[in-house]
């Protein structure tokens, strides 16, 4: 199969990327080489692969495709509170021109998969939250990845466009950028720095590695059931403290608290995301492999 990849020299795109190249797919892949991109990439030199620096706000046809994964966003919420504009045009604007360009496509329209977050739920005190649950987005970024999941449905049912949704939990793994929290830990750690926290680092997250994360993207492209929402989560809930924590242990630092300088809460901060996989465990027998957090790359 042919995929168009959105941003596949980003974080979690590149290891798509990765993933569906040994699958023996071939990826024309859309990047405009932001600073959180892959200047330099395992499968640089793979025949089945090809990128085009171009950014999808811009492009104005669609390469011959199956499908489409959009993995082409802004994504630290704090520089979305800092400059939202930038974000609502990467992440509604940009998936707002695919989809028309995907509109204007008669014939054999490619599947179109787009990779939210879990984030447009905003935070869950108590309990975890279904693909049905309400939106409800805390920050800029969540907001511009909510509206463009409801940019998605009303084409879908306008000009019959086929889609998937998808909505992980938090991300870590090699070629992560140092802005979001692990990576941030690690380069601190090993740059005697003290480890930025926001609040007193309580905030609950869910752990996912991000190679059981494009395993369960694979799938999903994979499903015939079409115009669907996925969340991917593992369970692996922890507090920021607790990851500090258990990094600290693996690298054999002791007085893991000495370590940290917390600082003023994030404008908006969400409290506990908490989502719940059952659907694509049951549905595509999918669930995470990597249950040891942090010792496979580290």
């Amino acid at each position: 199969m042919i995929y168009l990849v959105t941003g596949g020299r980003g974080f979690i795109g590149s290891h798509f990327v990765e993933n569906i190249l040994d699958k023996g797919h071939t990826v024309v892949d859309i990047d405009k080489m932001t600073y959180a991109a892959n200047k330099e990439l395992p499968f640089d030199t793979n025949k089945n692969y090809k990128h085009i620096q171009a950014d999808i706000c811009e492009i104005d046809h669609l390469p011959n495709c199956d499908v489409i994964v959009n993995f082409a966003a802004e994504s630290h919420v704090d520089n979305s509170i800092e400059a939202p504009k930038v974000f609502l045009k990467s992440n509604t604007d940009g998936v707002f021109n695919i989809l028309n360009l995907l509109r204007a496509k008669i014939y054999q329209k490619p599947l179109f998969v787009h990779i939210s977050t879990d984030e447009v739920y905003g935070d869950i005190n108590e309990g975890e939250k279904t693909e049905n649950s309400i939106l409800n987005p805390s920050n800029p970024y969540s907001a511009t990845k909510a509206a463009a999941e409801m940019l998605i449905n009303a084409y879908a049912r306008t000009f019959n466009i086929d889609y998937q949704i998808i909505r992980s939990t938090n991300n870590y793994g090699p070629r992560q950028y140092p802005e979001k929290l692990i990576p941030r830990i690690i380069y601190s750690l090993e740059n005697n720095q003290k480890i930025p926290l926001h609040g007193d680092g309580s905030y609950v997250r869910d752990w996912l590695y991000v190679k059981d994360n494009v395993e369960a993207i694979y799938k999903i492209t994979k499903s015939k059931n079409f115009r669907e929402i996925w969340n991917i989560s593992a369970y692996n809930y922890m507090t920021n403290l607790q990851v500090v924590e258990a990094i600290c242990e693996h690298k054999r630092i002791s007085n893991f608290r000495e370590t940290i300088k917390f600082v003023e809460n994030r404008l908006g901060q969400d409290f506990r995301y908490s989502i719940c996989s059952d659907k694509i465990r049951k549905t595509l027998n999918w669930k995470p492999k990597h249950n040891s957090l942090f010792t496979e790359w580290i």
